[in-house]
């Protein structure tokens, strides 16, 4: 552990969010090997600092809830078969972290006892302070909820300090930056803000139960080497949604 490095942490306890897309790569569909390997070693670095990591993935990469919904399935089976996703990302997740040594647990909302344990949050909370990197996967356990209020949820349960929402973009924009060049980028941006805007940021039910519970959200671009390692020592990187 990087003594010095302790002493400038700005934040000791996080939860990084990571879409499923992220984790697709180029190729937009499934786990891309050089991506994971790309997060773990992201991941990997801030952990070396003596930060304290839980991670919380998407499961879009290989299933979307949503879409399935809007093409006729029915909505809860459709959310259940998209947590089953996050779990598949999750192990993918934890067996490049462990190829680089680091210690990880996987808890799952959905009991699964051969692959995770179950999600207990005092259990979760232990493993953080022994080093561990906790991986959490199935993401409320209930339909009708995202992995982004999953995040949310688990970062205020487990005392965390920040959510970090890791995109393939540096921000939160106006438009899509991708498909659309003018569009211009928010350095802050209030949760009220957020959500009269309808900006795409995470769900209104995270973003509202951010709100409720004054619990800061930077959106950035993971996919850009050393930005979460600045972002714990206190770089001002993406966009950051907190009260005015």
């Amino acid at each position: 552990m990087n003594l010095v490095a302790v002493m400038d942490l700005k934040y000791k306890r996080i939860v990084l969010k990571v879409s499923g897309e992220a984790l697709a790569g180029d190729q937009g569909y499934g786990i891309s090997p050089e991506v994971i390997r790309f997060v773990a070693g992201e991941i990997e670095a801030v952990h070396a600092l003596g930060v304290q990591i839980a991670v919380v993935v998407g499961g879009g990469n290989i299933f979307r809830g949503l879409a399935a919904t809007a093409a006729g399935m029915d909505r809860a089976t459709a959310d259940y078969m998209g947590m089953l996703a996050t779990v598949l990302n999750g192990l993918a997740l934890q067996d490049a972290l462990e190829k680089r040594w680091v210690d990880t647990r996987v808890q799952s909302a959905m009991e699964m006892r051969e692959v995770a344990e179950p999600f207990i949050r005092r259990r979760a909370i232990r493993h953080l302070e022994k080093g561990r990197v906790v991986i959490f996967v199935g993401g409320t356990g209930n339909p009708y909820f995202s992995t982004d209020t999953a995040a949310a949820l688990r970062a205020i349960e487990i005392g965390a300090e920040i959510v970090f929402k890791a995109t393939k973009v540096d921000g939160v924009y106006t438009a899509d930056p991708l498909q659309d060049a003018t569009a211009q980028k928010f350095e802050e941006l209030s949760y009220i803000e957020v959500l009269s805007q309808k900006l795409k940021v995470m769900d209104s039910t995270a973003i509202s139960l951010c709100m409720d519970n004054q619990f800061p959200i930077v959106v950035f671009n993971l996919l850009e080497r050393g930005r979460l390692k600045g972002l714990v020592l206190g770089e001002r990187v993406g966009t950051i949604v907190k009260e005015r």
